[in-house]
């Protein structure tokens, strides 16, 4: 176990083997390479992507495929390799939600950006698509009214980031 200080949520005490490493920082944040992935609450589809070393840097994010169900990227074969991508590996993505102070109904998610996770290794990238694919700011409001979230929607791997 190890101890790291946020200052969102505290200090917290979080298995290692948790941590996921990015081969490269989030745009933006190139320092910034170990996350870990914290629930927002447990009957949120929402989650937190921590920094380890930097307190103060959090990210809300989604796991897109909740609620964009099309959503299937292909990333590029460099990508794969840079996440040491095997048969049998588990790829899944995260994607940021941007939420204004001023009105969190016209709440976004970066669909262009995602963050591709080799779940088997604990590895990560963000990578950019095609933007004329996928949306830099996709309205997110209009889809969870589509839909009612249950803790059934999260992925299998969800439950592995936190303490």
């Amino acid at each position: 176990m190890v101890k790291i200080e946020t200052t969102r949520f505290g200090e917290l005490e979080i298995d290692e083997g948790k941590i996921i490493f990015f081969t490269s920082g989030i745009l933006g944040f190139p320092q910034a390479k170990r996350y870990i992935l914290l629930p927002h609450r447990d009957s949120s589809p929402f989650f937190w992507l921590q920094a380890v070393d930097i307190p103060e840097l959090a990210f809300v994010v989604i796991f897109p495929r909740v609620f964009f169900p099309e959503f299937q990227p292909k990333i590029p074969p460099e990508v794969g390799q840079e996440l040491l991508l095997r048969e049998g590996d588990e790829l899944d993505y995260l994607a940021i939600v941007t939420i204004p102070k001023e009105d969190p109904t016209a709440m976004t998610v970066n669909l262009l950006g995602p963050i591709a996770v080799n779940v088997s290794r604990r590895l990560a990238k963000q990578v950019i698509l095609d933007a004329r694919n996928y949306p830099l700011k996709e309205p997110l409001l209009p889809r969870i009214r589509q839909m009612a979230i249950c803790d059934t929607h999260k992925p299998s791997w969800a439950h592995l980031g936190g303490n």
